[in-house]
């Protein structure tokens, strides 16, 4: 075959924009995954700061545990209304067919005067029997009474394990809200501490080259620059860490970008007696363990009920009859109802009674032991979450002091070393006193608003 010259090039041109067009498309979709994000989150718009108050709501949005506890007690309150609708009579609108085989026989079982095949079976009336019956059931017994009682119990029991889900993870939010703001500002610290220690090496070299300085000064400068680089690298690693763990609970992509809102330093802690009384009347694991004691209260009345009788009523009305017709042969009116009345006396079990009465009992000293070692825990914890809170708040003054003493000994020390009075050691020594009395007052921060979160949720006001 002769060779066209161009032909190849034309080809090529030919099957370019299809190129482009296939390129475009896989452009377009991969664009889009990117877009796409989980329903269950939101994203963060760039620029508008996220408050603690808002970190907490999307945080109980995507937490799982916090959702399994508000399915519980969604579900304990249903349950709830169930015991109660037991209490109440139940209807049920009954049909039935039933078809016997005839023994042969002729009787005047059935109705009307004629005569019927006589069914194998005793139990069935005919041959043919129909039956569509509205059944009205009621039974009367303590079970039910304490079935509603356990119910209401429950309920409260998962009610208060809501509150206390919901104050775990307000606590565990408010400590990594104020860990990701510390780590921030630690690594805006480190920063400046290096800008500071390059300063130094800088200073140095020009004194060494201007022999006024000796060359182990610049060594010795180098070294702090490079301790400061590494300590840079490492606080930024940790400032990552901090916030991927927080954006685990906020965002669908923990790798979304955010800003955290500052909030205020000075948080009020109220007085002894007023968080006391607080926490008495607002602790959820002290309702918890109430709510437990009333459980098992009522399953001992609901084991001690299958001593007493029980009391059933039944009420029928309808069809039950060889024709499904309201009127029979003969003029007999199908339709009409029945009622009866039943009374269980329990007389012997064999001691099974006896024994789950034993159970519940046993189940119920626990729930007592578990209520006393509530209270006395719950004691212990607020006198300590106080007693922390008061000695983080008064620590945050000396902190700030600190972080001012060790400024002025660092500026008047380069002062010093400038003039050829100090050491680069004595330099060394105040910038790195001056970074740990800042990263002091960052870490004193947050341990006061870790202290005071464990405090505001012992009470109940967060």
């Amino acid at each position: 075959m002769r060779h066209v010259p161009g032909s190849g090039r034309s080809e090529h041109l030919f099957r370019l924009p299809a190129l482009l067009s296939f390129l475009f498309a896989v452009g377009a979709f991969f664009a889009a995954a990117q877009d796409t994000v989980a329903p269950s989150g939101e994203s963060q718009p760039a620029g508008q700061p996220i408050s603690l108050d808002e970190a907490i709501r999307r945080a109980q949005a995507n937490e799982p545990a916090y959702a399994a506890a508000v399915a519980g007690s969604r579900t304990a309150g249903l349950d709830r209304t169930m015991a109660k609708t037991a209490l109440l009579p139940s209807v049920v609108y009954h049909n039935q067919y039933l078809y016997t085989e005839p023994n042969g026989l002729q009787n005047q079982a059935g109705q009307g005067a004629s005569s019927q095949p006589a069914p194998k079976f005793i139990a069935n009336n005919a041959i043919r029997e129909y039956a569509s019956q509205a059944l009205v059931d009621e039974t009367i017994g303590v079970g039910q009474v304490a079935g509603v009682r356990r119910a209401d119990a429950a309920a409260a029991l998962a009610a208060a394990e809501l509150e206390i889900s919901r104050r775990g993870l307000v606590a565990t939010v408010s400590g990594l809200f104020y860990g990701v703001l510390a780590a921030d500002r630690k690594l805006v610290i480190a920063e400046r501490a290096r800008a500071e220690a390059a300063d130094f090496t800088s200073l140095t070299s020009k004194r060494e080259q201007q022999r006024e300085a000796a060359h182990a000064d610049v060594v010795r400068a180098r070294l702090q620059q490079q301790q400061r680089e590494r300590e840079l690298s490492d606080l930024k690693v940790a400032s990552e860490k901090a916030r991927l763990e927080l954006g685990v609970l906020l965002f669908p992509d923990p790798r979304t970008p955010y800003v955290l809102a500052e909030t205020s330093p000075g948080a009020q802690l109220g007085m002894r007696s007023d968080v006391e009384q607080a926490a008495a009347k607002n602790n959820p694991e002290l309702r918890s363990a109430l709510a437990a004691l009333s459980e098992t209260n009522a399953d001992v009345l609901a084991a001690r009920g299958a001593y007493l009788p029980s009391l059933a009523l039944n009420y029928t009305y309808g069809i039950d009859a060889p024709q499904f017709a309201v009127n029979g042969p003969d003029g007999v009116r199908n339709l009409g109802y029945s009622a009866s009345v039943t009374l269980d006396i329990p007389v012997w079990d064999w001691l099974a009674t006896q024994h789950k009465v034993k159970q519940s009992e046993i189940r119920r000293d626990v729930a007592r032991v578990t209520l006393s070692n509530t209270q006395r825990a719950l004691i212990a914890r607020l006198d300590e979450a106080y007693s922390e809170a008061v000695a983080a708040r008064d620590q945050l003054a000396s902190l700030d002091a600190s972080v001012t003493t060790a400024g002025e000994s660092l500026r008047l020390t380069k002062m010093r070393y400038t003039g050829g009075e100090a050491t680069v050691l004595e330099v060394v020594d105040a910038q790195g006193a001056f970074v740990a009395a800042e990263n002091a007052r960052e870490d004193g921060s947050v341990r006061y608003h870790a202290a005071l979160t464990v405090l505001q949720t012992l009470t109940g006001t967060m």
